[in-house]
């Protein structure tokens, strides 16, 4: 003996009411991007700065096929690791007078290992000074 009850009653000539969908149950829409944009101000831009190198650090690394796992060397794509360390090269290089000498030499070790690790990886090596990145940080060999 089951019974359907609405659960909330309409009018013969009215639709029902649709359950509220997440952002309308938590507040109007943009309570979610202004809390967002409070957490953002919050955060010094030299963090947010050393936050990207880290992912693009990561992301390269593993397509130079320096991931701990087994299957690594299925993860290698020296081209998409190229366009990655490139864009951390200029990251670097750009931000290095702004983030401070401590921050700046972790990044440029890190950027350096990645660049020579990419060189060990590539089957036909690239000339000095053509490697990726090296037209920010000059010739890593």
């Amino acid at each position: 003996m089951s019974s359907s009850i609405p659960a909330t009653p309409t009018a013969p000539d009215q639709a029902p009411e649709q359950a509220p969908d997440h952002a309308t149950a938590a507040g109007s829409p943009g309570d979610g991007v202004n809390e967002a944009t409070r957490d953002i101000a919050d955060v010094a831009a030299v963090e947010v700065i050393t936050t990207a190198a880290v992912h693009l650090m990561s992301a390269a690394a593993v397509k130079c096929g320096l991931a701990e796992d087994a299957d690594a060397a299925d993860h290698l794509d020296l081209d998409e690791a190229r366009k990655l360390i490139t864009a951390l090269a200029a990251l670097v290089t750009a931000s290095a007078p702004d983030v401070g000498n401590q921050h700046a030499r972790s990044l440029r070790d890190g950027l350096k290992s990645l660049q020579l690790a990419f060189r060990e990886a590539s089957v036909v090596p690239d000339a000095p000074g053509e490697g990726p990145g090296e037209k920010y940080t000059g010739s890593v060999v």
